[in-house]
């Protein structure tokens, strides 16, 4: 699913029916600095785990021409993007940026201590995703490449098959079949991994220490730490698409407007003035 709602470690992004873009929260790093954006097709947010030495967070736009625009936190080079084409995709992880070409394959801008950003031999990529320290890439046949941190099994992803939609939290990895059920892999400390009773879902998203699953009814999921209530969506309706950032979780509703839970003590959550967010052309249905 091209992402239309993006979540990072305390703000909230959102893609209007416009082609501009809004953003709440910290803007400390000028994480929110979109309001002049224009002809935007897919949004990102940086994401990190919750730390006191953690936080800073960068944004990224895809323009309908295939190129990128960029703000925020941008200490390794991962808001240095303005050089790159023919992108269809992004991903925005903790320190770096991940773009796919129309060709299938991978460009990453940003740090790669952890080996995060060697993605450059990656072919037939139809989607990335980004964690803190690791990538994931999805396969035009359904299987899974992955590149950087595997300290809790994050990228031991490799086996997957027929999968539709990938998500990267910070160190878990979650995939999603075609059937429309989920499987994960990596660190369930808080249970963020349990999602294999899931059925009928059509998206997912993943933050630090939670999962979220979108079902067919537009009904949400979810599963993991829920200390700040990111996880108090069962009385969500109508939902078409959904986010997940550190601690808090977004759902856009099918009249483009936006429900947040979790944590808001930057105002990342502050979305219910939210009008007119660009609805989702590619849910993933389940086969029958």
């Amino acid at each position: 699913m091209i992402p239309k709602l993006a979540a990072g470690r305390r703000h909230s992004v959102g893609l209007k029916s416009d082609g501009t873009v809004t953003a709440v929260g910290d803007n400390k790093n000028g994480q929110c600095n979109v309001a002049d954006w224009r002809d935007i097709v897919a949004v990102a947010a940086g994401n990190v785990h919750r730390a006191t030495n953690t936080g800073n967070s960068h944004t990224v736009g895809l323009k309908a021409d295939g190129t990128l625009v960029a703000t925020g936190w941008n200490k390794h080079k991962q808001c240095d993007v303005n050089g790159w084409s023919d992108i269809v995709a992004v991903a925005a992880g903790w320190r770096r940026t991940v773009g796919l070409k129309s060709d299938g394959t991978v460009v990453a801008a940003g740090r790669n201590d952890e080996g995060q950003s060697n993605v450059y031999d990656w072919r037939h990529i139809v989607a990335v995703a980004a964690g803190d320290w690791h990538t994931i890439g999805l396969k035009a046949d359904g299987t899974v490449s992955s590149a950087g941190n595997n300290r809790y099994g994050q990228c031991n992803a490799v086996s997957w098959r027929d999968i539709v939609e990938v998500a990267a939290g910070y160190l878990h990895t979650v995939g999603l079949k075609s059937d429309g059920t989920v499987t994960a892999a990596g660190l369930n400390k808080h249970g963020q991994c349990e999602v294999s009773g899931w059925r009928n879902m059509v998206s997912i998203a993943a933050g630090s220490y939670h999962t979220v699953g979108l079902k067919a009814d537009g009904t949400v999921a979810v599963a993991g730490l829920n200390m700040q209530g990111q996880c108090n969506v069962s009385d969500w309706r109508d939902i078409v698409a959904v986010a997940a950032g550190c601690a808090h979780t977004l759902g856009l509703r099918s009249d483009g407007t936006v429900a947040a839970a979790g944590d808001n003590e930057y105002g990342q959550c502050e979305v219910s003035g939210w009008r007119g967010i660009q609805l989702p052309r590619n849910i993933n249905l389940p086969k029958s």
